[in-house]
Formats: structure tokens, sequence, C-alpha cells
């Protein structure tokens, strides 16, 4: 009688009193992932949920808002990861509500004393000095990740852009790199690559052809596989900064290639097109095409 007017009270699911956190995850983002259309996407999910181990075997209707916020200002990333397991968090949540799993969404009252996850102020990007490049050029082969940073100086591609290259879409014969995301100009953008890095990008290939890896760049000590993401390539490369006495960021090597580029005269809209910015020109953005003969005559202007 007692599980009937339990079933009666929640028709949906009878074992929704038993069913857990991984399961209701694994639920969830079975109708979930198929919507979403970059795989980095689903990447930047699984990263989160693998912070959320301590949760995995917990019953759904056992879990409280502690136990969310404790997963998040315990897991040792960056706020920007805090973020995004907050907002599986929401998400997974509304589906436990939606499907009668749970009766109250614990993950929309969360921090209800204000948002500890805060971004760093913006600040001024500094791009890095020529002295600056070329110890990374001398410490290419020694200091891990070094040979990552120089390829985005030379190259462009936004930290998140970078971090998940796929071996597919680089083509050494004509020279160029496909990738992107953010904005419909950012998207699947062909980028030359310059001659001084195809040598460090044909050696990241050969090791991921060893590793049986898709990507380009892969952290073969990497305790949750060896695939690279924005978190894992940003703790590489402040280690990197901190063994070579320099203070910059990640995304400061694109700042490095746009301030490089301009002071070698590159074309204008063809350098919006390399990085991946709208064209607001109405004459250029619809009447001008540029061929990958101009962008890698462009892409080559710039020094080493």
């Amino acid at each position: 009688m007692i599980a009937l007017a339990e079933y009666n009270e929640n028709p949906y699911d009878i074992k929704a009193d038993s069913i857990t956190f991984s399961e209701v995850y694994e639920k969830w983002n079975k109708g979930y992932f198929p919507t979403l259309s970059n795989p980095s996407s689903i990447r930047t999910i699984t990263a989160a949920y693998a912070y959320c181990n301590g949760l995995y075997d917990m019953r759904m209707k056992d879990i409280r808002v502690s136990h969310l916020e404790g997963t998040i200002l315990n897991a040792d990333v960056g706020d920007s990861t805090k973020g995004r397991i907050k907002s599986l968090f929401n998400m997974m949540y509304k589906y436990a509500v939606a499907h009668d799993i749970v009766d109250k969404d614990y993950a929309s009252v969360m921090f209800a004393n204000g948002n500890p996850i805060k971004r760093e102020r913006t600040k001024e990007p500094i791009p890095f000095t020529s002295e600056e490049v070329q110890q990374l050029w001398d410490n290419k082969d020694l200091i891990p990740f070094a040979d990552m940073i120089l390829i985005g100086i030379y190259s462009g591609w936004r930290p998140q852009e970078l971090s998940i290259l796929q071996i597919a879409d680089i083509d050494l014969e004509a020279g160029t790199m496909k990738g992107g995301l953010k904005t419909d100009a950012g998207k699947n953008r062909i980028v030359p690559i310059h001659p001084v890095i195809k040598p460090l990008i044909e050696n990241r290939m050969k090791e991921a052809a060893t590793l049986q890896s898709g990507y380009l760049f892969n952290d073969v000590n990497g305790q949750q596989g060896t695939y690279m993401t924005y978190d894992k390539y940003r703790k590489r490369f402040q280690k990197a900064m901190d063994r070579l006495k320099m203070k910059h960021r990640p995304h400061e090597t694109r700042h490095t290639f746009i301030t490089k580029a301009k002071a070698c005269n590159v074309d204008e809209y063809i350098l919006k097109l390399i990085v991946g910015h709208a064209i607001e020109d109405i004459t250029e953005k619809v009447y001008t095409h540029r061929t990958m003969e101009q962008l890698k005559s462009e892409m080559e202007k710039i020094t080493k």
C-alpha cells in the first residue's frame, strides 16, 4: 500500500527513489548530447562531470545544496571550470525535476548568499616581447608545452581553439589548419601554417599517431586522459611561464600574433579572416574573395 501510494504521488518512475546522480547524468546526456553540433561542447561537459565523482553514487533524493556547493568549491580548478560544473548541475536538475526524479531544483538555489565564482577583472593583454619569443624557441625541446605556446603565437588561435585542434583538420601538404569556435566568423576557419611552426606541428602529429589520438595536442601525463582541454592547457601554460620567469596569460599568444601581424603590415581584412574576427565592411565582406595563396602570402610577412 505504501509503494502504491508513492507511485500514485510520483507515477513517472517507481525507481526514482533510488536513482543515483550518475544514472541521472547518463539519462540526461543521452537526450542532450545529440543536440550539440560541436564535439568540444560534449568534452567540456564530460570534463566538468569528472570533478563530481563524490556525487556519483549518491541518490538524487539525498543530494542537498551543501553537496553541490561543496563539489564546486572543493574542485581544484579555475573559476571557468567551476562555472561549467554549476551549469551542469543546472541542466541535470531541470531534467530531474521534469522527469519527477526529484521534487526540488537545488541547483537553482546554490550560493544564495552570493556567487563566489567570479571572473578575474579584465586586464590589458600584454604581448610577448621578441626576447621572450626567442626564449621560447630556445626552450621548445626542454620545457613541456613551450612548442604549443609558439604555435599559438604564430597562428592566432584562441587558447580554447588551439587546445582541441584535430589531426584530421591539419593538411601539411596544403599548409593549412582548420578549426575555430565562438563566433560565426571564427568557426571552421582555415588558417595557413606559418613555415616556422611547421616542424613543431609535424612533431606533435607524430606524437599523436604514437598515442593513437585524433588531436594535435596531448598531455601524456594527464590523470584524466591524454586529451587536452583549455583548463589543462591553462595549467601547463602557467607552469611553462613559471619556469621561464614570464608573466603572461594564455590568450596573450593570440594578442601577440595580432600585434606582430599589424607590425608587419599584414592586410587588415586577411588578418580578420585568419583570427576569426567579423568583417564589417560590406564591400570587403560580400564582394571581395580572398584566396588561400593570398592568406599564406600575408601570413609569411610575419617574421620570426
